[in-house]
């Protein structure tokens, strides 16, 4: 952790001090919070003898993403106290029950559209996000987006970033002006300096087949377009890298029995037992075989042909799945 970063954590604990002995001449669990201010004293010390951020057993650094959420936190994931690894248990059993409610059905239809999604967590907290939102007259909102890093932190962040674009369609703004307020509210909320960003592509669907799309530095969406295949390359840099980035919307036409596959990097960096990627190659060959499927077989395809390629090799990252097929 940088001098600024611990300057900064040491000034806001001198300032949570000062509220704690206000709290303890007046709140009646006085003896719990002089245990915290005791905390606090510790954390202050370490900071001002170079130790902060060391975990009390190994003295290995502690995870930097947890300490973000935790100041006081003395050691690393290896090496949790028992009660510690009982609230991170619990945290994560209701991390995973806030992020099941957020999924959308894995099959949908919204009018001329069906929305079909596969959501596979590489453990119990995933930073990858999908989510299909009927709109008004047949139209749809979709997402497929993926958190940077891994674990509590990621999972909050993308449950933070599906809770903005879920709030910002509500409002039904142009696509371009709603990927820009998500990025600058996600900039917010993450901070800099931290390292973290999240890659999304999102687009509106109509009826009439046209979709509006912005690919902000995710993995190139498939569109199905006859008997060929179309790439939708990026179209702005990944959220939260900087709070003024600007976003671009392309319109496509898909006609009927066309579609879009959208998926994350945990489909495509997926590795074989040799350490192999999967590659974006095999999935253009997977759709360009099973193009006029429904869109279950495709997405069971998609997943069968990674599985068969890693070959019990395990698989180290989120997984998300969506084709959206135009109907009529």
């Amino acid at each position: 952790m940088s001098p600024i970063h611990q300057a900064l954590i040491h000034d806001e604990l001198v300032e949570r001090r000062q509220r704690l002995e206000e709290a303890i001449v007046t709140l009646p669990q006085a003896a719990q919070l002089r245990e915290l201010m005791s905390e606090v004293d510790l954390v202050l010390s370490r900071l001002d003898t170079g130790t902060y951020g060391l975990c009390d057993t190994c003295g290995d650094p502690v995870e930097p993403e947890r300490l973000a959420g935790d100041p006081l936190l003395r050691h690393c994931l290896d090496h949790l106290t028992p009660r510690e690894r009982r609230a991170l248990e619990q945290d994560l059993q209701l991390t995973w029950r806030i992020q099941s409610t957020l999924l959308p059905e894995r099959e949908l239809r919204v009018g001329a559209w069906e929305a079909t999604s596969h959501y596979e967590p590489a453990g119990p907290a995933s930073g990858d996000c999908c989510d299909v939102v009927p709109l008004d007259d047949g139209e749809l909102f979709f997402l497929v987006g993926d958190v940077s890093g891994k674990g509590l932190a990621a999972s909050m962040l993308k449950s933070h970033l599906q809770a903005i674009f879920r709030s910002l369609v509500s409002l039904r703004l142009p696509l371009q002006e709603m990927v820009e307020r998500a990025n600058r509210l996600f900039c917010e909320s993450v901070g800099t300096g931290t390292g973290r960003y999240a890659t999304i592509v999102c687009g509106r669907a109509r009826g009439s087949g046209r979709v509006d799309l912005c690919n902000a530095g995710h993995c190139p969406p498939l569109q199905v377009r006859g008997g060929e295949l179309a790439s939708v390359a990026a179209t702005g840099l990944p959220l939260g890298l900087f709070c003024s980035s600007p976003y671009e919307v392309s319109s496509l036409e898909v006609e009927a029995g066309g579609g879009l596959l959208l998926y994350t990097d945990g489909l495509t960096e997926s590795r074989d037992r040799g350490g192999s990627e999967y590659g974006p190659e095999r999935v253009a060959v997977v759709l360009r075989a099973h193009a006029s499927r429904p869109g279950r077989d495709i997405v069971a395809a998609c997943l069968d042909d990674v599985a068969a390629f890693r070959d019990g090799a395990a698989q180290v990252d989120d997984l998300t799945v969506l084709f959206l097929r135009h109907l009529a």
